[in-house]
Order: C-alpha cells, then sequence, then structure tokens
C-alpha cells in the first residue's frame, strides 16, 4: 500500500502545480509560461520598460499609457517539444512529440493622455507530458495533461510626465487529467492504471511601474501575486480482470481536495533607445517557487488505508535574466532578437519525469511587419534545457537516469489598432 500512497501523491501534487492549457513550460521556471506574444518573444520577452503592443498587459500594464487608440492583438505559439530520457542500465524512452498551441488575446483602449484600460486572457503556467504507458518511470507519471486560462482585466494611469502605475486583477481557472500506474507486484497483484481529473479556481492581482529616467532610458517592473487555488478533483482506477477483489475494495474511486499557491513573480527592466528607430532592453525575473514546499491531500475515502497524504517538494525560488532588441529597418519592417537564460527550482531531492525541470538557454529571432492599421509579427525560439540526471530520491530508483531536453516555438500574433 505504501508504494500506491507514494504514487497517488505524485499524480495529485502534478495536477495541483502543473496548470496549463495543454501546453509545456516554455522560458519560464518551473512550468511558468511566457510566450505571451511573437512580439515580445522575438525579444526574449525584454519587455518590461518598453513595449509596442497589447501584451503589456501581461508584462507591465503601466505601459499601455504608451499604447494610442484601440488595440486587439491575437496569437498563438506552436511549441515542439523533444524530451529523451536515457536510463542508468541503457535503456531509453522518448516523450511523445506532440505540438502544443498556447494563445493569447489583449484588447486595449486609451481613454485620454493619462488613463488606459486592457484585458488579455492567456495562459500563466504549464505542463505537457506524454510517456509510454510502459517505460520504466510509469509508476511516477505517464500523461500529465491540464488546461489553464487567466483573465487579466487592467488599468492604467500616468500620475506624471515621466511616471506611470499600472493594475489588474488576475483570475485562474484550471482542469487537469493526468495518468500514471501503480505497481502492486509487492501484493501480487498486476499493475493498475490512474486517473486524476480535477478543477479549480483562484484570484490575484498584478501591478506595474514605469519611469522616463530619461528621453531615452526608461525603467519597468511589474508584480504578481502568488493565487491560491483550492482544487476539488476524482480518481478513478483501471483495475485488470485478473485482480483479486481485494484490490477493487482498496482502490475505490473517490474525491480528494487540495489548495496550493502558485508562485509570486516580479520582473523588472532597463530599456535604452539607441536611436529612433532602435531600442534595446536587458531585464530580470524572480519567482518565489519556494512557495511550493509540500502538499497536503485529502481523500473522502479511503485509498490504500490513508484519506491524507503529505508530499515534499521544497522548491526554491529562482532568477531569470534577459537581453532582446528591436530595430526598424524602415516604417514598415523591423527585426528583433533576444536571449534568456533562466534557473530551475527543483532540487535533486524531489526531481521526477513529469517535471523534468533544468536550467534554461532561449534564443529567439523576429519580425514585424506593419500593414496600414494592421501589425503581423513572427519569431522563433529554441530553447535548450540543460541536460538533468534523476537520482535515487524520494521517487526511489525509479526512473534513474538523465533527461535531455529542448523547445522549438513558432508564434505569430495580429496586431489591429483603431
Amino acid at each position: 500500500m505504501n508504494i500506491f500512497l507514494k504514487r497517488s501523491c505524485v499524480l495529485l501534487i502534478i495536477a495541483a502545480w502543473s496548470v496549463c492549457c495543454d501546453v509545456v513550460p516554455c522560458h519560464g521556471a518551473g512550468f511558468g509560461i511566457f510566450t505571451q506574444g511573437a512580439d515580445a518573444l522575438g525579444q526574449a520577452n525584454a519587455v518590461t520598460a518598453h513595449t509596442d503592443g497589447p501584451s503589456a498587459v501581461f508584462f507591465n500594464p503601466a505601459l499601455l499609457v504608451e499604447l494610442p487608440g484601440t488595440q486587439i492583438e491575437l496569437g498563438t505559439t506552436a511549441v515542439f517539444p523533444s524530451r529523451d530520457f536515457i536510463g542508468t542500465n541503457g535503456q531509453a524512452s522518448d516523450n511523445e512529440d506532440t505540438a502544443y498551441f498556447p494563445s493569447t488575446f489583449y484588447f486595449t483602449h486609451q481613454f485620454n493622455e493619462r488613463l488606459s484600460a486592457g484585458l488579455g486572457v492567456y495562459n500563466p503556467f504549464g505542463l505537457g507530458t506524454i510517456w509510454d504507458s510502459d517505460w520504466q518511470g510509469r509508476f511516477i507519471a505517464t500523461k500529465s495533461r491540464i488546461t489553464t486560462y487567466n483573465i487579466n482585466p487592467t488599468v492604467a494611469c500616468r500620475i506624471s510626465p515621466r511616471i506611470a502605475i499600472g493594475a489588474g486583477l488576475d483570475i485562474l481557472v484550471l482542469d487537469a487529467k493526468l495518468k500514471n500506474r501503480i505497481d502492486l507486484s509487492d501484493i501480487g497483484q498486476p499493475e493498475i492504471g490512474q486517473e486524476f481529473a480535477g478543477d479549480g479556481e483562484g484570484v490575484g492581482f498584478n501591478v506595474g511601474l514605469l519611469i522616463d529616467i530619461t528621453d531615452r532610458l526608461t525603467f519597468g517592473a511589474g508584480y504578481r501575486s502568488e493565487i491560491k487555488v483550492d482544487i476539488d478533483g476524482k480518481a478513478k482506477f483501471d483495475i485488470p480482470g485478473n485482480a483479486g477483489a481485494l484490490t477493487y475494495i482498496l482502490f475505490p474511486a473517490t474525491s480528494g481536495q487540495s489548495s496550493i499557491r502558485l508562485p509570486e513573480q516580479i520582473t523588472a527592466g532597463l530599456a535604452w533607445k539607441i536611436g529612433p528607430d532602435w531600442v534595446m532592453e536587458a531585464g530580470l525575473r524572480w519567482e518565489g517557487w519556494s512557495s511550493f514546499q509540500q502538499l497536503k491531500i485529502k481523500l473522502d475515502q479511503p485509498v490504500g488505508g490513508k484519506t491524507a497524504n503529505v508530499s515534499l517538494r521544497n522548491w526554491h525560488d529562482t532568477w531569470a535574466y534577459n537581453v532582446g532588441t528591436k530595430y526598424h529597418i524602415n516604417s514598415r519592417v523591423a527585426v528583433m532578437a533576444g536571449y534568456l537564460y533562466g534557473q530551475n527550482p527543483v532540487p535533486g531531492s524531489t526531481f521526477e519525469p513529469a517535471i523534468p525541470d533544468s536550467d534554461t538557454h532561449l534564443f529567439t529571432l523576429g519580425t514585424e511587419i506593419a500593414f496600414n492599421r494592421f501589425n503581423l509579427a513572427l519569431a522563433y525560439g529554441f530553447q535548450y534545457q540543460e541536460d538533468r540526471k534523476k537520482r535515487t530520491n524520494q521517487y526511489d530508483s525509479i526512473a534513474n537516469g538523465t533527461y535531455e531536453n529542448h523547445l522549438h516555438l513558432v508564434a505569430i500574433s495580429m496586431n489591429c489598432a483603431f
């Protein structure tokens, strides 16, 4: 029974913490998603202190005062992940290379020179991993496929000629479905399948600051609060016909509850207008993943003889650093480039294949083309994640070996100004 309890806790932990829109983590620590528009991706998200579009709702709401008129932006990013595992015994496994498409909607309106408002709908966190049902880590995870949306109304005000502030509300909704296998060989029973489905919601806020230090040098900063999410879910089990009656009794379908806190985030950037057509920004991001120390799960019916369990995570806070640039070749065409380095929050003691996170290097290129009132932005990013080794930890020696990860990102956004 202890084996089951450990595996079921892993599944519920992932369900509680891996919120996404069928996507994989994109240049964010843990399972953070920062693919919030092609223009931003082309500059490796170094857009906290300057902007050309409504995705400022996400990066720094104070920037909305810089956007004239009414603007609408729609975009999506095709994410092509590649994850490989080589076990200590030489056995290799591949994560199913499924494409994912996190998408964004942004709307902004400038009432006057001092007051603007906006609305964003996007995915702030994400995870998508699919391993073969017979791979050696199947007792930890086989499939993690979860959906989340954040609805973010914002308002911005210029309080002086050189200072603007912004604030917004984060309304987060999530839905989760995850699968793994349970090893019952210690009691002479066959493997059984486990599926968890759950949903929850939470509310937080974000604020932003913009300071024009000089006519050419601008400082921007943004803050997002923790979001507490209460999760209600249900676990059910796929029990083969040759299992004993005791297995059916020990593993009934049951409801479960948990609550978690998504981490607070701080971003800051310094933008330099090198010339009228050229801007460069350097920035940083801090994420408070140390809020994820443990998770207590309550089950309405006993499973394996227990109705609650606590699993340690011991994640730590992370930093990311980025630099990006945008140059307007002429009035219609601009080009972008950028680089980002990000730390990962997962210690070796709790590292596992559902979230095989590691330090990240992101290299990006992009272009933007203007058509009267329309702007089309295209961007490409290659995200290389440093190899990560799993050694015996709280998940025993299961799936020990080397995890290799990288992503290709292709983004497109269309901005219409009225």
